[in-house]
């Protein structure tokens, strides 16, 4: 077990933590689920895990001042499906302002397909060491009726009848749509490029 590493995983009542939790044990890590400001601002890595609706999720944030904290973490930070879009300015889900470390909006998928998005999906323009040793158009697992345009942050794209981006990184902070720690060895092996970055 891979100790030396404190990795954070912010806890705001949104669901799947326990999945990422056992996804990071698979690879030798431990994680700690918290709210205390103080520890996350220590930890090597955070990551920002998320299955939820935007606008209470947002709530929870500002209930716990973690709102003001997580734009000025300087370790390397992940946010994962709800946690990538909560890193954006706006989401169109409940009409909601977010954290706004990315000058990016959430927009709804048009009626014209399914919503949610929901299964596996291929990921293309691969562009950050985040996909160290990881193919072009590998599937991921994906559940989300809400998504982010292309954008100059993108560094994955996935096509679900427009392209967006599924993945996009500003300085220190990434953010994945889909769900590594439910996307087999590949998923995998993206947790593990993040926790050497």
């Amino acid at each position: 077990m891979n100790t030396t590493q404190k990795i954070a995983l912010i806890d705001y009542g949104a669901g799947n933590v326990q999945s990422v939790l056992f996804a990071l044990e698979r690879l030798g890590f431990q994680g700690i689920v918290t709210n205390d400001a103080a520890i996350i601002q220590q930890a090597d890595k955070v990551i920002f895990p998320g299955v939820g609706e935007a606008s209470s999720a947002m709530q929870k944030l500002k209930s716990t001042g973690l709102d003001q904290v997580i734009p000025l973490l300087k370790q390397p930070v992940l946010g994962i499906c709800l946690g990538m879009q909560l890193l954006c300015r706006h989401s169109e889900e409940g009409n909601t302002n977010a954290l706004g470390i990315f000058d990016l909006d959430v927009k709804k998928f048009s009626n014209s397909v399914k919503v949610p998005q929901m299964g596996w999906n291929t990921i293309a323009n691969l562009k950050s060491d985040l996909f160290r040793n990881i193919s072009e158009n590998e599937y991921m697992y994906l559940v989300h009726s809400y998504y982010v345009p292309e954008n100059q942050y993108s560094i994955a794209q996935t096509n679900y009848g427009i392209d967006y981006a599924s993945a996009i990184q500003k300085d220190n902070f990434y953010g994945v749509q889909f769900h590594p720690e439910k996307s087999g060895k590949v998923g995998e092996q993206i947790l593990k490029n993040f926790l050497d970055s």
